[in-house]
């Protein structure tokens, strides 16, 4: 049996529903997984617990999991760097004497531009999807925090841009990850089938409009809007009782005391980390490529980052920039070596909880795929086929995989075998449906409180992990009814 049929749904809509009501989001996704394992054991609560414990120690087993649960930890060492450097104050210093030379000049309102630069940084880094939100994240959110600027803001913003610019701007890892799904459907031009899908994907479009709108208009709605009072009236950029998902003491860390605040301390160090991935991303891939010799250089290149490793790339990028940012204080004469360390460690332990989510979150993904939830729901849209309804069925059924496993790339895998046929049998169009199919996904990776970019926007944002997934569920959702009604109509034109 390739799946469970209805009970393959349970165990994420539980995790998700119950971590939404809670707001205790750890305790939620071990129960969606222990709940998981029960039904795997046909029932038996002794064997479905043991299972649950195992599957837990299992994560580790694959490698792109340590390594991305590794960074995630050590991200907490190079934000200790920076701050304590007084590279990010330095950085505050200089955004807002630009700010103010634009104020005196009447050029615009200090909070709208700060979250224009954001989004605009975010476009940038269209390599990948966690350096995109962790960049924007952890850079922004002191100037964020002294323009009163609530922290679900900048999450939302962090989370929104990240992987729709990297499906939009496919030369990367998505690129080449995507072309390899339609290549295996007998596509002889793999690039030039997305190329033409391209204009269609409009939910990573929409949802990137959202943002802007959202920041021009000053007009937000739903939870979003308290959180904005909240921040204007009484300055609290998260709310009462809030559980960042990162360290009090790591967000908080002043300079050294007696040490002078530097923009470079913090621009050096993220630069290096933003540069070394695609770098990372070509070493990884290049001995992956087949007859790489044959290649126009070019082609190398795209094709070594498309092979490359993610996590080994993220992995390796925050290790050199850690290593860069110790080089860099020590010619100051900033840390002393006992100092180094100390500081490396106590930014571990403040991501701590961050490696714990992340465990869960791929925990519960193992067990969805061990019941074929995304098999068994893809499989009930045969329900409904039709040549009109298919780029929409298509769009939906790929959201609601990828909100319930938490992944982008795994919908992709699921949905493409089906949707590419499915376009073909019923004479609809391919472009039109793979595009769906992606957007689909990307929904997910966008706001499913266990999709890994959805929690790393809220680690480098330091807000509420939750907070962050209520606030911007509500915009993901207007995006995503705008590109069904869309699909709906183009079915039937």
């Amino acid at each position: 049996m390739d799946n469970f049929g209805f009970w393959s749904l349970l165990p994420p809509i539980f995790a998700i529903g119950l971590a939404i009501k809670t707001k205790q989001v750890f305790v939620s996704l071990l129960f969606g997984i222990w709940f998981g394992w029960i039904i795997l054991s046909g029932g038996n609560l002794i064997n479905g617990t043991t299972a649950t414990v195992q599957a837990l120690v299992d994560v580790f087993k694959d490698a792109g999991n340590t390594r991305t649960i590794m960074f995630s930890s050590l991200v907490g060492a190079l934000i200790a760097f920076i701050q304590h450097s007084g590279g990010v104050e330095g950085f505050v210093n200089k955004v807002y004497i630009f700010l103010e030379k634009l104020e005196a000049r009447k050029f615009g309102n200090s909070r709208v531009i700060v979250q224009l630069i954001a989004w605009v940084t975010g476009v940038m880094i269209f390599v990948e999807s966690s350096i995109n939100a962790l960049t924007v994240g952890s850079v922004f959110r002191p100037i964020f925090d002294k323009l009163q600027i609530p922290r679900e803001k900048l999450a939302f913003i962090a989370d929104s841009v990240s992987a729709p610019t990297c499906i939009l701007i496919p030369l990367n890892a998505w690129g080449a990850y995507i072309m390899g799904l339609i290549a295996a459907q007998g596509f002889a031009n793999p690039f030039d089938v997305l190329v033409h899908a391209f204009p269609f994907n409009f939910y990573p479009m929409f949802a990137m409009a959202v943002v802007l709108f959202i920041i021009l208009s000053q007009k937000d709605f739903g939870p979003m809007k308290k959180a904005e009072e909240r921040a204007r009236k009484t300055g609290k950029v998260i709310r009462d009782g809030a559980v960042p998902l990162i360290s009090a003491e790591v967000v908080s860390m002043e300079k050294k005391e007696g040490v002078k605040a530097k923009s470079r301390n913090m621009l050096i160090p993220i630069f290096v980390m933003v540069a070394m991935m695609p770098l990372m991303l070509i070493y990884t891939g290049w001995n992956q490529v087949e007859n790489i010799e044959s290649l126009p250089y070019y082609l190398r290149i795209f094709e070594a980052i498309g092979k490359g490793s993610g996590s080994t790339s993220v992995l390796y990028s925050v290790l050199t920039s850690i290593f860069v940012s110790a080089f860099l204080y020590g010619s100051q004469k900033i840390f002393t070596f006992k100092e180094t360390i100390d500081l490396i460690f106590k930014g571990i332990s403040g991501l701590i909880p961050l490696a714990l989510l992340m465990m869960l979150a791929f925990a519960i993904g193992n067990v969805c795929k061990a019941l074929g939830t995304g098999i068994y729901t893809a499989e009930l849209s045969k329900a409904w086929l039709s040549p009109n309804f298919v780029p929409v069925i298509i769009f939906l059924v790929a959201c609601f995989i990828a909100f319930a496993t938490g992944t982008s790339w795994g919908t992709f895998a699921i949905m493409i075998p089906i949707a590419v046929p499915m376009a073909q049998t019923l004479d609809a169009n391919v472009y039109i449906t793979i595009a769906a199919a992606l957007g689909g996904g990307v929904f997910g990776d966008h706001c499913s409180p266990i999709s890994d970019t959805t929690i790393i926007a809220s680690m480098a944002s330091a807000s509420d992990h939750i907070d962050h997934v209520k606030t911007q569920l509500p915009y993901a959702i207007t995006a995503g009814l705008i590109t069904t009604l869309i699909y709906l109509v183009i079915g039937f034109l």
